[in-house]
């Protein structure tokens, strides 16, 4: 370990103190009571909320949110944001959906091509981010645009029907579990390992509580903060081939409104807005959270707008709750 490496740990690493009790429970185990809470309250109001069909439903929708989620959470821990997450999934797809369809190449080739593709965005919102120094905010507002331009343009502004050949990722599954769910999972857990177990974790969460500091200690944080975004492209790009599996085809308007599900979910979570604290586990259970709202309230007949009401009032209090949770740490130091 490098001189440098070692301040920016003995920078992060906090004092030994008294386990703050109070703040596991608010943090990980009212997560749990959250979802639990939810799915008695709609098992209760309706019959056909407990049945394999709904829960069947959940599972086949939350990985593609779930591998995105854990890039966001990296992005919102460094003080950043990606509002094109949605956009490039849908260019990643339309890449994958085309070669397969148009050009008949096979499912491997078309996923590298679509993995190349998520990378290249997330690697041009990183380097114009960090080269000009401008906000995040502003960059991946103009990714969203340009990639879901370019996959109405790759598509021809028309689904790419692409049937059995892709829709086998989907189709497989291990001990009862789908293929897409268990890849979501497992990206998920890798996911806090490399936040919580590697340097590379340790200078996420130091730029995004004091950049500065990391920069005054001899670190660069520029290319780590290119290579959280790059992370996210990748992410989107893997969530795109599940999507497409999942429908057997690549459509230019998919992931739509995608990228304000993840931070709903993530803020859900407890990852802070600010930068510096954040969870991928927590972040998983966020988006759970949201998928048993969406589901449970389905079943009892409600509208969209309403589930659009309901989930906005719900990401409020989650931002109310990080407000108290922050006060809560700061008392306990």
């Amino acid at each position: 370990m490098t001189v440098q490496e070692a301040k920016v740990l003995d920078y992060e690493t906090p004092p030994p103190r008294r386990v703050n009790y109070t703040a596991f429970v608010v943090e990980y185990l009212g997560l749990v009571l959250a979802l639990v809470g939810l799915i008695v309250i709609f098992g209760l109001r309706s019959r056909s909320f407990f049945s394999p069909a709904t829960f069947r439903t959940i599972a086949n929708q939350i990985p593609a949110t779930v591998i995105v989620a854990v890039g966001m959470t990296y992005v919102l821990i460094i003080a950043g944001i990606d509002l094109s997450v949605g956009s490039v999934l849908a260019l990643s797809g339309a890449v994958l959906g085309v070669l397969m369809k148009e050009y008949h190449l096979s499912l491997f080739v078309a996923m590298a091509a679509a993995l190349g593709t998520g990378l290249l965005c997330g690697l041009v919102n990183g380097i114009v981010s960090v080269r000009w120094r401008l906000p995040s905010f502003i960059v991946t507002l103009g990714m969203l645009e340009i990639a879901r331009g370019l996959a109405h343009m790759v598509t021809e502004s028309r689904t790419q029907y692409i049937g059995s050949a892709v829709g086998v990722i989907a189709a497989t599954s291990l001990a009862g579990l789908s293929l897409p769910f268990i890849i979501a999972i497992l990206t998920a857990l890798l996911g806090q390992l490399v936040l919580s177990c590697t340097v590379f974790g340790r200078y996420m969460v130091a730029i995004g509580t004091n950049e500065e500091a990391v920069r005054l200690s001899g670190v660069d944080p520029r290319p780590v903060k290119i290579a959280v975004f790059a992370i996210v492209g990748v992410l989107c790009a893997v969530a795109a081939i599940i999507d497409t599996s999942r429908l057997e085809s690549a459509a230019p308007n998919a992931g739509a409104g995608l990228e304000l599900q993840v931070i709903a979910a993530t803020v859900i979570g407890g990852t802070s807005l600010m930068g510096g604290r954040g969870s991928v586990i927590r972040s998983l259970f966020g988006v759970m959270i949201i998928a048993v709202l969406g589901a449970g309230l389905a079943t009892l007949g409600a509208r969209d707008e309403t589930k659009r009401v309901v989930t906005g009032c719900v990401i409020v209090a989650a931002v109310i709750l990080d407000y108290y949770r922050h006060r809560l740490g700061r008392s306990s130091r």
